[in-house]
């Protein structure tokens, strides 16, 4: 399995509009992170987790021959609307792409792009093909054995996503016991580390995922939803070993 890091920034992505801080200014290409989401390749397949508002870039940057389905964490725009510019695989595959989430997050999509569903709408350019599917228990797709692990988001519950001995946690500040049960014995983990401080009500802090990560117990874990109070190399040197900052176009085999 190769998981390639498309993006690694929190949700105004890093450099942030309009400011002029020592790591928006920075030349280090580690500083430089489009919005969070990851693509994962084993045994020719590939999926991606999430579809950023900066998707297209991403995918010119990392390209996809096939795409066999999305995993959808949840409904936050950095997180779903770049959903549209799935449809060039729909043209050169010629099929449906297959699609993953809660419920919650499924209602949200089906109203955000509702003309995807709505038979009246004007084509134009073509439009996603999309089904779009619900689960809430461990499923396969194309052959892959997918684990959804249901973390706190705020007041929401959202999804994380084990695949194999990797596991994928954005957008949380706490992780269930069960949830906790669900992540024995994975190996690399991607988990959001949003910034040092203050405390944020809906993120773990950077001090938050470390004591996470070193109840989980991985070999790896790699922070994402990253944001600009992170100088990349400066602030990866203090990391305890095993814990590292991701960055855009980090590839980890597993």
């Amino acid at each position: 399995m190769i998981v390639t890091f498309l993006g690694t920034g929190t949700s105004t992505g890093v450099p942030v509009i309009g400011c002029h801080c020592r790591v928006c200014t920075s030349d280090n290409p580690k500083n430089k992170r489009l919005r969070q989401s990851v693509k994962i390749e084993e045994g020719g397949r590939t999926c991606l987790i999430d579809t950023t508002p900066d998707l297209r870039l991403q995918l010119l940057r990392h390209p996809i021959a096939h795409l066999d389905f999305i995993l959808f964490t949840h409904s936050h725009a950095d997180h779903m609307m770049g959903l549209d510019d799935i449809r060039p695989f729909n043209f050169h595959q010629r099929e449906t792409i297959h699609a993953y989430s809660n419920a919650g997050t499924a209602r949200a999509i089906r109203r955000a792009f509702s003309y995807i569903w709505d038979d009246r709408s004007q084509v134009g350019g073509g439009k996603p093909q999309l089904d779009l599917h619900e689960v809430d228990a461990p499923f396969s797709a194309s052959g892959i054995d997918v684990v959804p692990i249901p973390v706190i988001h705020g007041d929401w519950t959202i999804l994380g996503f084990r695949i194999g001995k990797f596991a994928y946690i954005t957008d949380t500040n706490g992780i269930p016991r069960q949830s906790m049960r669900l992540l024995e014995g994975v190996e690399v983990l991607a988990l959001d580390g949003l910034r040092p401080a203050p405390p944020h009500p809906t993120h773990f802090t950077i001090g938050e995922a470390v004591e996470a990560a070193e109840i989980i117990r991985p070999r790896e874990t790699w922070l994402i939803h990253l944001t600009h109070d992170l100088d990349h190399d400066s602030f990866d040197a203090t990391l305890p070993p095993g814990i590292r900052l991701a960055y855009d176009g980090l590839q980890v085999e597993i």
